[in-house]
């Protein structure tokens, strides 16, 4: 039996339910920034153990960053894992792995330059997943508690799956964002060509040229120059 008296089946079952109503939850958030809020609020709610959570973000050129942290000790140790390249996070992240500490204090061999400092922020225990799907990695997904030994094998195991579906929402948000923007950039460079074809009397391939040629010279995108034009009028 598990804890509470539950078998382990109705354990199972119970999480199944939840992971699901959490998942439908994540995917009916309106943007990226909305489902980052709602995957760490989500975490806290339903791992056993965390008392603080956020997601180490991994961005373009490799930087990583963290977003939607629970409270500024997410935010600081966080940015010391990053400055010293050690720590959970950074491992969940580069090794693709889960990375689990039952004292933080204790780990001066995995983790020389974070352990003191984790003790000094009152962080003892520590669970970090990677978030990837196929392939790519998107971040990572930590979780942090005062007490020692806050996480158990089973937590664990559940907050794996977990992270499973908040990787899911996260790159399914990431692409409505990317898709939306695409979007607004065609509207912007369609408003871009009529404005050039008025002014210029020329067909809609000149105009695209034009733009493309004034990208080009500004070493801008051509986005950015459409916009300028049509928020701007600035003459092309």
């Amino acid at each position: 039996m598990t804890r509470a008296g539950r078998s382990e089946d109705e354990t199972r079952g119970t999480l199944a339910a939840t992971l699901g109503e959490i998942a439908r939850t994540l995917q009916a958030e309106p943007d990226v920034e909305a489902t980052l809020a709602a995957i760490v609020k989500a975490a806290v709610d339903h791992i056993d153990g965390a008392e603080r959570a956020g997601i180490s973000l991994v961005e373009h050129g490799g930087r990583i960053r963290t977003v939607a942290p629970t409270d500024e000790v997410v935010t600081g140790i966080d940015d010391l894992q990053y400055r010293i390249r050690q720590g959970p996070c950074v491992d969940a992240i580069t090794e693709h792995a889960t990375y689990r500490t039952g004292d933080l204090a204790e780990e001066s061999r995995r983790w020389p330059d974070l352990a003191p400092a984790a003790a000094e922020m009152g962080v003892r225990s520590m669970l970090s997943y990677r978030l990837f799907v196929t392939d790519t990695t998107l971040g990572a997904l930590n979780l942090y508690a005062t007490q020692r030994n806050a996480f158990s094998d089973q937590t664990e195991q559940d907050g794996r799956m977990f992270a499973t579906h908040a990787a899911i929402a996260l790159v399914g948000a990431q692409k409505q964002a990317h898709l939306h923007a695409a979007l607004e950039n065609r509207d912007i460079i369609g408003m871009a060509k009529g404005i050039l074809m008025e002014r210029h009397r020329v067909d809609p391939a000149q105009a695209f040229r034009i733009l493309v040629e004034a990208s080009q010279h500004a070493n801008m995108k051509l986005h950015q120059v459409a916009t300028l034009l049509v928020t701007d009028r600035n003459d092309l």
